[in-house]
């Protein structure tokens, strides 16, 4: 029990402040890069514990699902990254919320997990939750990136809330260790062929913001390593419903950091999504 509340503090807290990095980061060089090189350092810290694996015990079906879960995080990551650039963290942090609908429904697909009626009463209180969350001002409405960046949010927990399902399935297969170790490789590996196919080049981040680079890997490693902890210890849904108590550090790093406004509403409405979430929480 102590392992499971260690790991979902961790996770709680570490996610928020690899989101402020990944904003800060964003707006100063592309998704695409962002994503690829915290996947490399994460990867290069995984390089000594893969050798301590026998990866031929693995079979096809193993490779499959690994294969699937880096190509929806990377795509999640770019998406997500891209979607801080252009919006407010305290707004697009709490979305969130709709990855334990995502989580919910992929877990029934793919592991059989059933939702309850308290579940589907969740969905409707995060989507009313929302509403209340992004009510435009005036000035919002007339800013195309206001809409652009709810949808690449969408897009994003989207990806990652199918890829947290398939994540459940290779840690089944295997360990946590592994699949943390595989989901920083997988990362490297998509960003690594998504770059040239959008036409984008390599180039290095300034020198001065690779203390960014290395909190955000470091954030980030800690965020998913505890992650993989605790999809090991209980079911995919309860785990995303516990998780959107991290929208609260959101938005607290949101109103400190870059100075975001309109704080009540947007703390009413997280509030609502957090209760949502709950009720999925004790399907």
């Amino acid at each position: 029990m102590f392992a499971l509340l260690t790991a979902l503090t961790l996770r709680i807290l570490s996610n928020p402040v690899a989101n402020s990095c990944q904003k800060y980061l964003g707006e100063k060089s592309s998704s695409l890069l962002v994503n690829f090189y915290i996947a490399l350092l994460m990867s290069i810290a995984c390089i000594i514990p893969a050798f301590q694996y026998d990866w031929r015990i693995f079979g096809y079906e193993f490779w499959l699902y690994v294969l699937l879960a880096g190509l929806f995080c990377s795509l999640g990551t770019i998406c997500l990254i891209k979607a801080l650039k252009l919006g407010e963290l305290s707004i697009l942090g709490p979305l969130n919320s709709y990855k334990s609908i995502v989580g919910l429904v992929s877990a029934f697909v793919l592991l059989g997990e059933l939702p309850s009626i308290t579940g589907i009463a969740g969905i409707l209180l995060i989507t009313a939750g929302s509403l209340v969350l992004i009510t435009p001002s005036a000035a919002a409405c007339r800013d195309k990136n206001f809409w652009i960046s709810i949808f690449l949010r969408i897009l994003a927990l989207v990806f990652t809330g199918c890829e947290a399902s398939i994540l459940k399935k290779i840690i089944l297969l295997s360990s946590p260790e592994t699949s943390f170790i595989l989901w920083c490789f997988s990362g490297v590996l998509f960003s690594a062929v998504f770059i040239p196919l959008t036409g984008k080049k390599f180039k290095l981040p300034a020198f001065s913001d690779f203390k960014f680079y290395l909190l955000a890997a470091l954030c980030l490693g800690i965020m998913q390593f505890s992650t993989n902890i605790v999809f090991s210890k209980m079911e995919v849904s309860t785990a995303l419903a516990l998780f959107q108590l991290s929208s609260i550090v959101n938005l607290f790093l949101g109103f400190k950091i870059f100075h975001e406004r309109n704080m009540l509403r947007k703390f009413a409405g997280t509030i609502i999504m957090i209760t949502g979430s709950i009720l999925i929480l004790i399907l």
